[in-house]
C-alpha cells in the first residue's frame, strides 16, 4: 500500500484548533471490501487522502467528499462495528438535483428527490413527499444513497445557512 498526500496546503498553513472548539475531522465506516469501497468512494468523486498499512493486519483508507472538512476512514482491523451499519450520513449540497444527477451519472443508485411530509419523515420511507420542497426552502430537499455494504448517506440541499452557522 501507499500513502497518498492530496492538496497543497500543509498542516503548518491551517487554522489551529482553538480552545473549546471540537472539529469533526474523520468518521470510520465498517465495509467487508476495503478495495471494493475504495473504488467506490473513489469512483463518485472523494479525493483520496490517504491508504496506508502495517501488513496484512491493519490497513487505512481516508477519503473526502469534495468541498468538505470531514473524512471518512475504512480499512483493515478498524472497528467492530458491522459492515453497512452507519445510516443517514448527511452530505450537504446546494443543488439536490445536479448532486442527484452526477452521483447517477457516476453509476450510484440513488433515491428520487423528496420532502418531509412531516418533521422526521426524511428517516422513513412511509412520510416522505415525491419532489424537491415547496420553492427549495432551505434544509428541505432529500436525496438517499448506499454504499456497497448498506452505509446510507443522506443528501440535504441547503442554500441559506440558519443564523450562527
Amino acid at each position: 500500500m501507499s500513502n497518498v498526500e492530496a492538496g497543497s496546503e500543509s498542516a503548518a498553513s491551517t487554522a489551529p484548533v482553538k480552545a473549546g472548539e471540537f472539529k469533526l475531522e474523520a468518521i470510520v465506516l465498517a465495509v467487508s471490501d476495503v478495495d471494493r469501497a475504495k473504488d467506490f468512494y473513489s469512483g463518485i468523486g472523494w479525493r483520496l487522502d490517504a491508504d496506508v498499512a502495517r501488513g496484512d493486519e491493519f490497513r487505512i483508507v481516508q477519503l473526502t467528499p469534495p468541498g468538505s472538512g470531514c473524512s471518512i476512514q475504512f480499512g483493515t482491523n478498524m472497528t467492530s462495528a458491522a459492515p453497512g451499519s452507519a445510516d443517514s450520513l448527511y452530505l450537504i449540497v446546494a443543488d439536490i438535483e445536479a448532486a442527484r444527477d452526477e452521483l447517477v451519472a457516476r453509476g450510484v443508485q440513488v433515491s428520487e428527490v423528496f420532502n418531509e411530509g412531516a418533521l422526521g419523515d426524511r428517516f422513513h420511507d412511509s412520510g416522505r413527499v415525491p419532489g424537491p420542497a415547496p420553492d427549495h426552502s432551505t434544509y428541505g430537499s432529500f436525496a438517499t444513497f448506499s454504499d456497497p455494504d448498506g452505509n446510507g448517506w443522506l443528501l440535504q440541499e441547503i442554500t441559506t445557512r440558519l443564523p450562527g452557522r
